[in-house]
């Protein structure tokens, strides 16, 4: 299984920042640890033109050159840097990876990514550019000049906070099926409308979170036919995650994974996978979420490379 790194493209952050930089490399180092089969690549780098598919000229330029006004900056919560303007693009570009190699596997990550609160003409919340939102476009464009019919693309976003950005963006597209499932009283205040959302109270618990995860994918079955999932495996809903507010066990994430991955399965849609928030006061607490959602993901790719050898035989 193919996973995109981008870690080592690290954003100089004052001292005391709350953004955990540090989990990156740490989540790196569990995966060539326990799944040593898992192969990781570098990230390469989102082009303008591939910005350009999800934001504004205006956007990308002002990021890139370091026009942006510090208010806008102020919303993103980073300093401007080159070093952030690199990794951003990276992360992106690592998404866009993912989702190309999910289309050849079936499965395959971003070690970062789901920037989900960028929209097409500003960034918030630690995001800038929207991967998600470029490769979902870009992966469309591709199938297309293939003489394909027309790619639809799901985002499942189980992130806490919801997916403001990627909703705003592909408000008036019926071709990408928004669907998060968050916080209702969570950041952002003023939220978007995605094509599902699905709010949750303070303190919700593996059971009731299970029970509206089932709901909402049944509800998008109901709705909408994909050729592509991309899937926002946020860390946050995590019990002891100090932005999250919802109490998820370990088990009751690795559920959520689960039955995210069985899904996609079930209709042998390929998933392309980034890893969104994850704010525990002991990183290596997020880091063991994540590499809970690695376990699951590589079971299931093991499964798509079991029946493309069947097939070939």
């Amino acid at each position: 299984m193919r996973a995109f790194y981008s870690g080592h493209f690290v954003l100089p952050l004052p001292p005391g920042h709350r953004f955990p930089m540090e989990r990156y490399a740490m989540l790196r180092e569990r995966l060539e640890q326990r799944l040593p089969d898992i192969r990781v690549y570098e990230a390469p780098r989102a082009s303008d033109g591939e910005l350009a598919l999800a934001h504004s000229p205006a956007w990308i330029a002002a990021v890139s050159d370091g026009s942006i006004d510090a208010r806008a900056m102020r919303e993103i919560g980073f300093p401007w840097s080159e070093a952030m303007v690199e990794r951003s693009r990276r992360s992106t570009g690592a998404t866009i990876a993912a989702c190309r190699a999910a289309m050849s596997e079936g499965v395959s990550a971003n070690m970062a990514g789901g920037t989900h609160h960028a929209s097409a003409d500003k960034g918030g919340g630690f995001c800038v550019f929207n991967d998600a939102a470029v490769a979902a476009r870009l992966m469309q464009a591709e199938h297309g000049r293939l003489g394909r019919i027309p790619l639809q693309v799901a985002v499942i976003d189980l992130d806490v906070h919801q997916g403001n950005g990627t909703a705003s963006i592909f408000q008036r597209d019926v071709s990408v099926f928004t669907l998060s499932i968050h916080g209702q009283k969570n950041f952002p205040f003023r939220k978007e409308t995605s094509d599902l959302d699905v709010e949750l109270p303070d303190g919700c618990g593996d059971a009731d979170y299970l029970a509206a995860l089932e709901h909402a994918l049944d509800e998008l079955d109901r709705r909408f036919s994909p050729g592509l999932v991309i899937y926002l495996a946020g860390a946050d809903p995590f019990e002891r995650d100090r932005l999250g507010r919802l109490k998820l066990s370990f088990d009751g994430l690795e559920a959520r994974d689960r039955r995210v991955f069985d899904f996609a399965w079930q209709r042998r849609l390929p998933l392309a996978f980034a890893m969104a928030g994850g704010y525990a006061s002991d990183i290596s607490e997020t880091v063991q979420v994540q590499l809970g959602t690695f376990r699951v993901a590589f079971e299931y790719w093991k499964r798509w490379q079991n029946a493309a050898a069947r097939t070939i035989t």
